[in-house]
């Protein structure tokens, strides 16, 4: 028996798509029958993520931070069922004191901008029965010293995906927000560093461990079959925002 708003010959545009987060949705969304476009600005990693989807997939090398170039890339492509935006950077935690403004603005320029961009222009090609989920995470609900920039960015996608779902309806407008996941988000620390890191926090977790890209794409799945849900924010955190 299929599910409702079951994916199968749906188009589900994942921008960020070439690693993490991003490629498990792709490859959960492939594997139930959805013809995926994955997206990023690197070719080369695009060309990697489109052959490990084991489903109809097709890559495509689009700079969001280019407002022109992600208009021109929605219009070429057409009516698409889900968009799903999980772009980012690599996270930069410090006092306020010792923070790069510029790089501040950078970390708003690909998770917030870069978001509306593409919710700008790809929502008008998206079927009025599709979806969009958007990328935030925990450090807006339970932010730490040092995290004012990333607790900023991820509060301010949950207040635009509220305020996507009532512009936008009848499409859907949802975001996840993941706790600490073993991704490249975390590529600046070192190896030894990083999985310091996922010990010491997922000891510290009702779940006893942290995340994996796969648990987070469940999420992203729910929210493009499930299709009672808008405005609202998921959290997929391992029980950080109770300990």
């Amino acid at each position: 028996m299929q599910r409702g708003n079951d994916l199968v010959q749906k188009r589900v545009v994942v921008v960020g798509g070439s690693s993490g987060i991003g490629l498990a949705v792709a490859q959960r969304a492939a594997s139930e029958g959805a013809r995926v476009v994955i997206v990023s600005s690197n070719r080369e990693r695009i060309e990697k993520a489109v052959e490990c989807v084991s489903g109809e997939a097709e890559g495509q090398a689009v700079d969001f931070s280019d407002e022109g170039a992600v208009r021109t890339f929605f219009q070429k492509l057409g009516s698409f069922d889900h968009l799903v935006f999980t772009a980012g950077d690599s996270l930069h935690l410090c006092d306020l004191a010792r923070t790069d403004l510029q790089q501040a603005r950078r970390a708003f320029e690909l998770r917030y901008w870069a978001a509306l961009a593409a919710v700008k222009y790809g929502s008008p090609q998206i079927q009025k029965d599709g979806s969009i989920v958007l990328t935030t995470g925990i450090a807006g609900q339970r932010p730490q010293k040092g995290w004012a920039i990333a607790a900023s960015v991820c509060g301010t996608v949950e207040a635009l995906t509220r305020a996507l779902a009532l512009e936008l309806a009848p499409i859907r407008v949802n975001a996840v927000s993941p706790g600490v996941v073993r991704t490249n988000l975390w590529q600046n620390m070192s190896g030894p560093e990083r999985e310091l890191l996922y010990e010491s926090v997922g000891k510290s977790l009702p779940v006893g461990r942290v995340g994996e890209a796969s648990d987070i794409a469940e999420a992203y799945l729910f929210l493009m079959h499930e299709g009672f849900a808008t405005g609202q924010t998921v959290v997929v955190d391992g029980g950080t925002v109770l300990v």
